[in-house]
C-alpha cells in the first residue's frame, strides 16, 4: 500500500464541461499537461472537480479515463467523499475498483459530526475500500474539524495511509505531523500555507494552484523538499498573488476562469456554481502574464 502514496505535488484537477457534459478531450489535455510538468499525483473528482454535481456514472468514467490515460505515469487518486456514510461506502467500493491508486475522502459536510462520528464514518469507508484511503480535513467547507487525536486512532486501520490537512491553523498541521508517525503521509491542503507545511515535514501538497502553473509550482515544492529553502521562498512569494486571486471566490470558480483564459477549458461550471464575474476575470489576466510563469502560461 505504501507505493500508492506520493511525495511532491498532487494536482486537484478541475472537471471541464462542454454544454453540460464532461469534456473528455479537454480533461485528457489537462492530464497530459500535468504529467509533462512532472506532477506526481492527479486528484480526480476531489472538491475542485465539483463532485457534488457529478453522477456516480460520470465520476466512474472520469476516474477510469484518468487511470487509462495516465498509464502509471502519475498516481491517480479518486475523490470518494459524501456526507452520508452509506453513500461514501458505496462510492469507495465502486471507485476502488477503477484502478485508482488511492481514494481521497473528505469529512462529512453539513452534518457536523462529532469526533466519534468521524471516527466511525472513516472506519466504515476504509472497510469498503480495496485501495488506501487519504483522509481530507477542510473545516472551511465542511463545518467540522478532524482533530489530530482522531487521526491517530484512524491510522490503526490498515487502509488509512494519508491525510490532506487544510485546517487554517498551522499549529494543527504541526501537531498532526507530530502524532502521525512514519506510516502516514501528511499533505498540505492549502496553497497559501504550502511552504510552511513542507517546512514542517509534509510529504507534499495537494494543490489547486498547480492546475494553472504546474511546472512553476512543482519546482517550488521540490525546492522545499530538497532543502533549497531560498529558492522555495522566492517561488512561494511569486505564487502568492495568483494563489490569492484563485481563492477570491469559491473554488473552483476562479481556477476555471484562469484555465479558460489560457485556452485550456471552457469557463463552464454546474449550478449552483456560476462563472467568475467579468471584472474579476480581467484581474486574473495580468497575474497570468507574470514572466515567471511563462513556461506554464505561454500560448
Amino acid at each position: 500500500m505504501e507505493s500508492a502514496m506520493f511525495c511532491g505535488v498532487g494536482c486537484a484537477l478541475v472537471t471541464p464541461f462542454c454544454d453540460g457534459k464532461v469534456d473528455f478531450p479537454a480533461f485528457e489535455a489537462l492530464i497530459e499537461r500535468q504529467i509533462a510538468a512532472g506532477t506526481e499525483a492527479l486528484i480526480v473528482c476531489g472538491t475542485t472537480g465539483e463532485p457534488s454535481t457529478l453522477t456516480d456514472g460520470e465520476a466512474l468514467d472520469l476516474v477510469r479515463f484518468a487511470v487509462e490515460r495516465t498509464a502509471g505515469r502519475a498516481k491517480v487518486i479518486a475523490g470518494a467523499g459524501a456526507n452520508c456514510t452509506r453513500t461514501a461506502v458505496r462510492r469507495a467500493a465502486l471507485l476502488s475498483g477503477t484502478g485508482a491508486d488511492a481514494l481521497l475522502c473528505v469529512t462529512p459536510y453539513y452534518n457536523r459530526a462529532n469526533q466519534e462520528g468521524l471516527l466511525r464514518h472513516f472506519q466504515a469507508v476504509a472497510d469498503a475500500s480495496r485501495v488506501p484511503l487519504i483522509l481530507y480535513n477542510v473545516p472551511s467547507r465542511t463545518a467540522v474539524n478532524l482533530l489530530p487525536e482522531t487521526v491517530t486512532a484512524l491510522l490503526r486501520h490498515p487502509m488509512i495511509r494519508g491525510v490532506k490537512e487544510a485546517a487554517p491553523d498551522i499549529r494543527q498541521m504541526a501537531e498532526l505531523l507530530r502524532v502521525a508517525g512514519d506510516g502516514c503521509h501528511v499533505y498540505g491542503g492549502n496553497d497559501d500555507m504550502a511552504l510552511p507545511a513542507l517546512a514542517l515535514g509534509a510529504s507534499g501538497v495537494i494543490s489547486v494552484t498547480a492546475n494553472v502553473v504546474p511546472k512553476y509550482y512543482g519546482r517550488m515544492v521540490r525546492a522545499a523538499m530538497t532543502g533549497a529553502l531560498a529558492e522555495a521562498r522566492e517561488r512561494f512569494r511569486a505564487l502568492a498573488p495568483l494563489t490569492r486571486a484563485l481563492f477570491e471566490d469559491v473554488s473552483p470558480i476562479p481556477v476555471k476562469a484562469a484555465l479558460s483564459i489560457l485556452g485550456l477549458i471552457r469557463n463552464e461550471l454546474r449550478l449552483p456554481l456560476t462563472p467568475l464575474s467579468p471584472a474579476a476575470t480581467e484581474s486574473l489576466r495580468p497575474l497570468l502574464e507574470n514572466p515567471a510563469f511563462a513556461e506554464d502560461t505561454a500560448r
